[in-house]
């Protein structure tokens, strides 16, 4: 699979979105949204996880100090999470957003929408338009003519087509909902409706860990495999950091983008001499920080071993209390199982 072309390139700091760059991963901030110092900390990790924009959300206008500052030291491009007031929204352009998140429909109105539409195309910031079933214009809520899935895509549609004709086209568009066929279904349309506008794919509302990474995996995967997404976020009632993984995860499984090792292991069965479980989340812990695009196998026998993870760049087939260390298929020693980490660690670092 390569990057979606047909869409219209967008730069968000210096990270291009659409127009055939690769799909870019995002997370939101979640630390408060009044200490400048805990956000900018949250940033650093994020980075050092593969986060490559990131939002914060600004709830009130005395908030907007923060947002500067954050805006100021943080290594990231920053998007401005803005709903309600477009004020905070002009004053974000001001204080250093890298691009605006909004929803029209919750923002005030058309006046409002114009003025801030004007306001980033002066400063030259894209705007993501947002739209979430649960924010739908009234009007469009109550039709019956329309499934879910066209109500999302009529909002941001319209949106789209109004932005355009004022002549503000550094847009990129979402429409999110809770549920897997709806999003999947809304951003097919979206990609037939605008194929020139770069769109940003979730899930929203995804839930916690275990149902938030099933169900987007589900439905990016889906869409990804589709060609339809120039940037993402997996959302997680958890760790932002967990967002970037995932993400990274994903598109690393698709064969879209890789960075980090890919940890191949079993799932284990009565053939099992060791503590596979254990000794699999412990390579997966230790390789956290490696970069480099790795295949890592953790293996439980020799029937999965080291025939079946041949392709691996580097790996163990445990046996009884022990493990054999091999590399591309050939066998290189053999170690006890207290030492199997340290010994994987020691070839990567080869």
């Amino acid at each position: 699979m390569k990057p979606n072309t047909t869409t219209r390139q967008v730069m968000v700091g210096d990270v291009a979105i659409g127009g055939g760059a690769p799909c870019a991963v995002q997370s939101m901030l979640n630390a408060s949204a009044y200490d400048a110092d805990a956000n900018i900390a949250q940033i650093n990790r994020l980075a050092q996880a593969g986060c490559e924009i990131i939002r914060m959300a600004i709830p009130k206008r005395d908030a907007l100090d923060t947002f500067q500052a954050v805006c100021e030291a943080s290594c990231l491009p920053v998007v401005a999470d803005v709903h309600f007031d477009a004020e905070i929204a002009l004053q974000a352009i001001q204080r250093g957003a890298s691009k605006l998140r909004i929803n029209p429909g919750n923002i005030g109105g058309w006046k409002p929408t114009d003025t801030i539409i004007d306001a980033a195309g002066e400063a030259g910031i894209p705007i993501r338009i947002g739209v979430n079933a649960g924010s739908l214009d009234e009007a469009l809520k109550q039709r019956d003519d329309l499934s879910l899935p066209e109500k999302l895509v009529a909002s941001a549609t319209d949106y789209v087509n109004h932005f355009e004709k004022r002549g503000f086209k550094d847009i990129v568009v979402s429409a999110k909902a809770h549920d897997v066929p709806t999003t999947v279904e809304a951003y097919r349309l979206l990609a037939h409706e605008i194929p020139h506008v770069p769109l940003h794919i979730g899930v929203t509302e995804a839930g916690t860990l275990f149902q938030g990474l099933v169900k987007s995996s589900c439905g990016l995967g889906i869409l990804l495999e589709e060609g339809i997404g120039d940037t993402m976020r997996i959302s997680l009632t958890d760790d932002p950091c967990e967002e970037v993984r995932a993400c990274w995860s994903l598109l690393s499984a698709l064969g879209l983008r890789r960075r980090g090792p890919e940890i191949i292991s079993c799932p284990t069965c009565g053939r099992c001499k060791v503590d596979l479980i254990g000794l699999a989340q412990r390579v997966e812990t230790s390789l956290r920080s490696i970069n480099t695009p790795l295949k890592v196998a953790v293996m439980g026998c020799v029937v999965n071993g080291p025939g079946e993870a041949a392709d691996a760049d580097i790996g163990v087939a445990c046996g009884d209390g022990c493990g054999v260390i091999f590399r591309h298929g050939r066998i290189l020693r053999k170690v006890p199982e207290d030492t199997i980490v340290d010994a994987l660690l020691e070839e990567i670092g080869k």
